[in-house]
Formats: C-alpha cells, structure tokens, sequence
C-alpha cells in the first residue's frame, strides 16, 4: 500500500471523508491536481485517478474546462429528511446495573500541597534497585518468561507466596491453591462471578469498601449490609446468604480487628449456610500498637475442599497499586474453576512482574522490604496524629489508628450539611479531603469523618497539611 496505487486509493478515503462528514459540502472545488499532487507528494497522474475514482462513485463532478466539485445532495444535513440520532447502545443487564451505580471518586489531583487520599504510596519508599535487579535477571533468563503461562499465575511466585504466607500471616495452603490476580478488585471480580448468581445474597461490612460493593451490585447480586462496631462485623445472627466479605484484620475504613468471638460465628454461619466468606487482608504488613491477627483463614479448615474462606492479598499497600500483582488464597475444589476464570479474564497476571516478585520474595529482599516501608509509615502516622492533636484538639476524634495506612478522623465541630463545602474548600486551599460518607450503603453517621490515607506523603507535607486543615474547619463551621 506504499506505491501510487496505495496512496491514491489513502487521497481517495480523506476527500471521501471530508464530503460525508459536510467539511466540503456539495459545489465545493476540489484543488487543482498540481496543488493535491504537492501536497501529498505524489505525481499528477496519481491524483488524476483519485479524481477519476470518486467521479465514478458519484461524489465529485467535473465540466469541460473546470475543476472538478462536489457534487450536489451530498455532504451532511443537505440529502433528504435529516438523519435520526444515532440510538443509544443497548447495555446488557449487568451494563444497565453498573451505569446506575454511583459514580466512582475523582482520580487524585497533582499540585496539591497534601493530599490525603487513601491508597497512595510514596514513591521513594519503593525498592527500585531491587526491582530492577529482579526484572533484568528474569528477562536474562530461558524465553518462558516471554510466552504464555499458566492462567493460576507463575509457579515459581505461587510458590515463594506459599512459603511467605505461612511466615507472615501463619496461612496454611499449597501453591496450588494460590491464584495470582491483576491486584485485589480483579480477585473481588472473579470471586463474585463464580460464586454468586443475580439476585443472590451477599452480606457486606458497612461501612466497607465502595468498590467491592459495586462488583456486588453490577453482577445482578442483593447487597446486605451489616453494621460494624468496635469488634467488628456484627455476626450475631446473620440472615441466610451465599458469600460474606469482609475485612477483619483491619476493617475498612473505621479500622476494628474482628474479635475472636466474631470470626467464630462467621465461620459457623458460612458453614450453616453453605457460604463462602471473602477475607479482604489488603494491609495487614503494618501493625504499629497491635500485633498481627491472625487470618480468618488460619481458623478454617486449610485443606479441606470445601474450605470456606477465600483469602485475598495484594502487593499494592507494600510495593505499588501501579504493579496490578494480588493473589486469591481458595479452597482446593475450587482452584480449577478459578484458574479457568482467569484464563477467560485475560489470560494471566503480567509474567515478568510475577517473576520478578517471585525473586525478591526468594532472596527476602521482598520482606526487608516491607520493614522498611513499616518503619517509615510509622513514622507518618505519627506525624498525623501529632498534627491532628496539636491543630485540632478535642475538636477531631481518630478510629483506625494502630494498623494500616490510613485513620479515620471525626470532625466533631463541623455539622454534616458542611463536608462538601468543607471538601471543596480544603481543594481550593491546597488538600485534598475524602469522606467516609460515600463508603455507607446505608445510614449514614450523621457527622463529617474524614479517611486520611498517609502512606502517599511525607512528613514535612503531612503537618503542613493539617494545619490547612484546620483553617478551612475553622471556616466552614
């Protein structure tokens, strides 16, 4: 297509374009051949059988002596009635539930003095040597690293993550029971489509997690909440459902550890009811005045095949959201129809990542890692709550505050009716504010509670923005 003829034929789609899109409307001259022909870098004769070609096909005309023009009744709005509007896609049924879901937070603003949004890593905290070191000597190695690989995830991670999950989080399972995931919403995904029809039920911690409530609602699924409180989910006679999720390490956002008592019901009532429970353990790395809890997991039966705990983790709170690395802890019966899933998903996590991850988890570069980044996110949250006592006082309540990398903070002198405008002046003023309203499905708490994600931030900019903070309470109340 690189010759006259191929060329010719690219002159004809632009002036062909350009007529039924009415930028040349009917009677318009066309260039002279000589002008199109140095315009497009081509001889006369080439542009002459473009001509030729849309003459035929009725879209330019030519009298003796003249420059060939658009013919008439072409070009938008002047053949016949105007055309109807084109009709709206017809979305499917999980489209139409989706497209009425609210609409999800605005993506984090650069050049803010401090913004506060949860999820967020610091940059330099991330292990960038150590990475790369990882990722070229996995491109150095045999070419399987550059084919197509198991949908479960690369064996070599799967394995490393068995050996690490039993170090860190005393979890109990083989590498095939492990299914590497593009980061914890796609194991949400996969979770929800497996095992939920629409219509079923699944009971969800409120407040909880925005997202994995969509995933819920978008698949057709009734969304139960259930209240939290100091221990936790309210497990005390849960109504009959087909899955549960929750986050019992370090419940999000308000931040309680579900007691003892608590995960022994759930786990009495997943049996009952024939359940499986989703065990969202996204930050439990960072333990400041709490040891580490043990997962939901650990009290289930391991190796059963009809465990009833589907653990999920994610490498976004400890190396960077931006990887789109999480893996899916689940029953042995179920490994295969997962596996299966993620193949028609799309195909499999990135293998490289995997490769790479694997290796850093091998060498422990991986969990010095993770002391590091514990060390330098306790320090933040010190930061925060020294700020927050020093510029709010008794006027801010904190929940959250032992583990994780974010605390909730109640603004006890701000009324409700003011979070957006308290919202939208902290953005005018440099910060960026996010309230935990939007993460209720229901009963809202009636008072402005902010969830302020630190691990994004450095200390300099964590007390600046705190003192911003303060002033814009101060003037919306």
């Amino acid at each position: 297509m690189d010759g006259p003829a191929g060329i010719g034929q690219r002159i004809v789609a632009a002036i062909r374009q350009r007529i039924e899109t009415g930028l040349d409307g009917p009677g318009t001259a066309m260039p002279s051949t000589r002008a199109l022909a140095a315009e497009w870098g081509v001889s006369r004769t080439t542009v002459t059988a473009a001509y030729d070609q849309l003459i035929a096909e009725g879209y330019l005309e030519v009298r003796q002596g003249a420059r060939a023009r658009v013919a008439p009744g072409l070009g938008r709005g002047k053949a016949g009635p105007p055309a109807p509007p084109p009709a709206t896609a017809r979305l499917s049924g999980f489209g139409q539930r989706l497209a009425a879901l609210p609409p999800l937070p605005a993506a984090g603003m650069d050049g803010l003095l401090a913004d506060f949004r949860y999820g967020e890593l610091a940059a330099r905290d991330f292990p960038r040597m150590a990475w790369r070191q990882a990722v070229t000597a996995a491109l150095l190695r045999p070419p399987g690293v550059l084919r197509y690989g198991d949908p479960a995830g690369s064996l070599r991670l799967r394995a490393a993550l068995q050996g690490y999950l039993w170090r860190a989080r005393g979890l109990r399972c083989t590498a095939e029971q492990i299914i590497i995931v593009n980061g914890s919403q796609q194991g949400i995904d996969l979770v929800a489509r497996l095992l939920l029809d629409p219509g079923e039920t699944v009971l969800m911690e409120d407040p909880g997690y925005a997202l994995a409530r969509h995933v819920f609602a978008a698949l057709g699924a009734a969304v139960r909440p259930v209240t939290v409180d100091g221990e936790g989910m309210r497990t005390a006679d849960l109504p009959p459902a087909r899955l549960a999720y929750t986050t019992p390490s370090h419940q999000y956002p308000l931040g309680a550890v579900l007691s003892a008592t608590r995960r022994r019901e759930l786990l009495a009532w997943a049996a009952r009811a024939g359940a499986h429970v989703i065990e969202d353990d996204y930050d439990s790395e960072y333990r400041y005045d709490i040891a580490p809890v043990p997962p939901l997991q650990a009290m289930d039966a391991p190796g059963d095949e009809a465990g009833r705990v589907l653990y999920l983790g994610t490498a976004s709170k400890t190396l960077s959201p931006t990887l789109r690395l999480g893996w899916l802890v689940v029953p042995p019966g179920l490994a295969d129809a997962f596996a299966r899933a993620k193949r028609l998903a799309d195909r499999h996590a990135p293998w490289l990542e995997q490769e790479a991850l694997a290796a850093l988890i091998e060498d422990g570069a991986y969990e010095r890692h993770i002391r590091r980044a514990r060390r330098l996110n306790a320090d933040r949250r010190a930061a925060l709550l020294a700020a927050l006592s020093r510029h709010l006082g008794d006027s801010v309540m904190v929940e959250g505050a032992e583990a994780g990398l974010h605390v909730l903070a109640w603004l006890l002198d701000v009324p409700a009716g003011r979070e957006a405008a308290l919202v939208a002046a902290g953005r005018a003023a440099g910060i960026g504010l996010h309230p935990v309203t939007p993460l209720y499905a229901e009963g809202v708490p009636g008072r402005v509670g902010l969830v302020m994600g630190y691990a994004g931030l450095e200390v300099a900019a964590i007390e600046r923005g705190v003192g911003v903070l303060a002033g814009v309470v101060r003037a919306v109340v």
